[in-house]
């Protein structure tokens, strides 16, 4: 019997159903009546023959026997043996095997591959942004290049003069001892004077110099060598929050003055032009602390509460030099001041700068006294010999470009 290729059991074959036959009405046997008879009647004809083997009741089906194998199977059918996939039980259908792809276990079927499950749209295809600028790719990288130059950095000392730490100190002390004064009320005969620059100026005791005025609006002083640090100042107040305050009047205000060094200074200029907001002590340079700034001639540095070294500005006074610095105050953005310092040489503008932009956040100090709600005089400093004239009349300044 052939099994199918489904049929792994290692068990016998099963017997061959027996085909029952009619009795003959004349056998000898006797007959048997179903269920009540010991013995059946055999079949006519002779006993089937046994098979030789131990474990067969039958003998093979009349014919030839199929030929073995090596090893005692049955040889396969007649034919080429069907093809059978790795992991299947069934052989694939007739004919030839497919192509066997490197990848796979057959072939794509033959003919154009199948198209994907949807097909686009109806119509023209969407409409592709245009390619942006790949600006990434320009720019070049600048991680490994040196820092930029620090333009708006403080100097930890002065290149030239400096004071000593205890003297800074004591400054400070200062400060925190005198808080700075509300805005005075001025009257009409103070305001008149401001216009014309009749301003008065003021010296301490421990001034080692002499300082007189020679004209209307205009002072001439000097100092003696090895004078110690001293800070001159104006009264009254160039600005005044009550007379001039941008927020008051909508217009912008602008204070100004003038310094000529005279000849026969020494050839390092040991003077300063700035501005207090009232009280700032006498001991000290303009620009240094709180409520100051101002221009130090001795190297051109600029200082707003700066008791180190300022900030790079412009270069070093020089003899026969007539210098000026200014505010410029006006509405600013928000409801507040807008407030710009400016500084000439010889009646020409050559910087200025914002108080607020140019400020280091981690660094700088405070403006406070300085942003337009106090009171401002003009500060002049100096050291050491400097012969010099203050000029507060605006007939006489060399900068034209006052507009009150």
């Amino acid at each position: 019997m052939c099994f199918g290729s489904k049929d792994n059991s290692s068990a016998p074959a099963p017997k061959p159903a027996q085909i029952p036959q009619q009795q003959p009405t004349n056998s000898s046997y006797p007959s048997k009546a179903m269920g009540n008879s010991s013995y059946d009647a055999p079949p006519p004809g002779p006993p089937p023959s046994h098979h030789a083997g131990p474990s067969t009741d039958y003998a093979p089906p009349p014919g030839p026997p199929p030929s073995k194998g090596r090893n005692g199977d049955f040889a396969p059918p007649p034919g080429p043996p069907p093809a059978r996939r790795v992991n299947e039980d069934y052989a694939p259908p007739s004919g030839p095997p497919p192509a066997r792809n490197a990848n796979d276990d057959y072939a794509p079927p033959p003919g154009p591959p199948p198209s994907h499950d949807y097909a686009p749209p109806p119509g023209p295809p969407p409409t592709q942004e245009p390619k942006k600028h790949a600006w990434e790719e320009a720019v070049p990288d600048t991680s490994l290049l040196p820092p930029p130059p620090d333009y708006f950095g403080s100097f930890d000392r002065s290149p030239t003069n400096n004071a000593t730490e205890q003297e800074a100190e004591a400054g400070e002390s200062w400060c925190r001892q005198y808080q700075l004064y509300p805005p005075i009320q001025p009257d009409q005969q103070v305001l008149d004077a401001l216009k014309v620059g009749n301003i008065n100026l003021f010296t301490p005791p421990f001034f080692k110099g002499a300082l007189a005025q020679i004209g209307l609006g205009v002072w001439k002083g000097h100092s003696y060598s090895g004078s110690p640090d001293t800070c001159i100042a104006s009264y009254p107040p160039l600005y005044s929050v009550a007379a001039h305050s941008p927020l008051a009047t909508g217009r912008k205000k602008i204070i100004y003055y003038e310094v000529n060094i005279l000849s026969d200074s020494r050839r390092e200029v040991s003077l300063a032009l700035g501005f207090n907001a009232p009280p700032y002590h006498s001991f000290r340079l303009p620009g240094w602390h709180r409520g100051s700034l101002a221009v130090h001639g001795d190297d051109g540095h600029k200082f707003t509460n700066d008791r180190w070294g300022g900030k790079s500005f412009t270069g070093a006074f020089k003899r026969g030099e007539t210098l000026g610095i200014g505010i410029d105050l006006s509405p600013g953005h928000g409801g507040g001041i807008s407030i710009e310092v400016f500084f000439t040489r010889d009646g020409r503008e050559v910087g200025r700068w914002n108080l607020h932009e140019e400020r280091d956040q981690e660094r700088d100090l405070t403006v406070e006294g300085l942003e337009g709600f106090h009171d401002l005089c003009a500060a002049i400093g100096v050291f050491d010999k400097v012969n010099f004239e203050i000029v507060f009349a605006p007939g006489k300044w060399k900068w034209k470009g006052y507009q009150g």
